[in-house]
């Protein structure tokens, strides 16, 4: 006993973990500010011209107590209560889960180049959504429909199928070996789904549709869809965020501390599959999220995971309610793909983050 209480001692004083300063607690309160200005830049702009006062009073006169009567017309409340609200909320929440995701898999996996699509999530999705739009499957579940239901089961299975090739090499204790069968199932899957457009061609576009990812049809009922799993998500990411900053001393140090990495490790990679499951079912592929807005609230000096994970969640909800509006705004009538506008604002932004910032291997 004496011999492990020294052993933590010694750790502790070689490794210091991060810790939360009053500047966090700032960008927090900033990153609150952010996504409720971003989601009312959501409400105010769209083709209707709908007065932003008019929005701010419709939407007070739903909160209790405060008396306020909306003068608002029946046919501008229904846009956007039914039209822009949904889609703004929706916005957020897979916004906000693809960056908590992404940066929890940065975490857990020490990779600054990981994504909440690591472990095969995205062609396992892309596969069951092929699938389900090639052979015109018409079938419900629980009142879900069988797009993103076989997306949402094709993103879970992938990761079950490369979290089962990664013990079978390494025990599962190994980050590589995780990796690497992520790998090989998105080649194997996305090989498939290669097949299955090539023998349906008529139905490319639906396909490509989906993957590059929108959420113009988002309504009350993809929001009640994904809210659980969101919160279940989130919950489980944010109450092992201490233990992220641990494991980042590495793994022998955080067994040393106490740490059991390998049950860490598993319960990070069923919250991440979850989420990013049901983010990917209802909105498609939608890329760079997850993968830049960590590296961005770094870039501001944030680096303990119990600040970073709520960070990146809210910033990356803010990041894609704004392309989303620069999505259906830039070429209106008509909509760009918001993974055509993520694509196009995450990469140069993720090159000048790369450029600017010391990231770690």
């Amino acid at each position: 006993m004496t011999a492990i209480a020294t052993s933590r001692e010694t750790l502790t004083r070689t490794h210091t973990l991060p810790r939360t300063h009053w500047r966090d607690v700032v960008m927090l309160g900033a990153g609150v500010a952010v996504l409720a200005l971003s989601m009312l830049a959501g409400l105010f702009i769209g083709p209707a011209g709908i007065s932003p006062v008019a929005i701010v009073e419709d939407l007070a006169s739903h909160i209790p107590l405060l008396g306020i009567h909306s003068h608002m017309s029946a046919i501008d409340s229904t846009i956007v209560w039914q039209l822009r609200l949904p889609r703004v909320v929706l916005g957020a929440l897979v916004g906000g889960v693809l960056a908590i995701c992404g940066a929890a898999y940065q975490g857990i996996f020490r990779n600054p180049l990981a994504d909440p699509y690591l472990l095969g999530v995205a062609a396992g999705a892309g596969l069951g959504a092929t699938i389900a739009i090639v052979f015109a499957i018409d079938i419900t579940f629980l009142g879900i429909h069988a797009l993103p239901l076989l997306a949402f089961v094709g993103a879970v299975l992938a990761v079950v199928l490369a979290y089962g090739i990664g013990r079978s090499v390494g025990a599962g204790r190994s980050s590589s070996t995780l990796i690497l069968g992520g790998v090989a199932v998105a080649a194997l899957l996305t090989a498939f789904q290669t097949f299955l457009q090539q023998q349906h061609a008529q139905e490319l576009q639906q396909v490509y549709n989906w993957i590059l990812g929108t959420v113009a049809t988002a309504g009350w009922s993809q929001v009640l869809t994904m809210l659980p799993y969101a919160i279940v998500a989130i919950g489980v990411l944010l109450i092992h965020g201490r233990l992220l900053d641990v494991i980042g001393l590495g793994d022998d140090s955080a067994r040393a501390l106490g740490v059991r990495t390998t049950h860490v490790r598993v319960a990070v990679i069923i919250a991440v599959t979850i989420g990013t499951a049901a983010a990917v079912a209802v909105s498609g592929l939608i890329g760079f999220v997850g993968l830049i807005i960590p590296h961005v609230v770094r870039l501001v000096g944030v680096r303990s995971y119990r600040m970073l994970l709520p960070l990146a969640m809210l910033f990356g909800a803010s990041f894609l309610v704004l392309c989303d509006l620069v999505a259906r705004t830039v070429l209106a009538p008509s909509e760009l793909p918001i993974g055509v506008v993520t694509a196009v604002i995450g990469a140069p932004c993720f090159a000048l983050v790369l450029r600017t910032s010391k990231v770690s291997e």
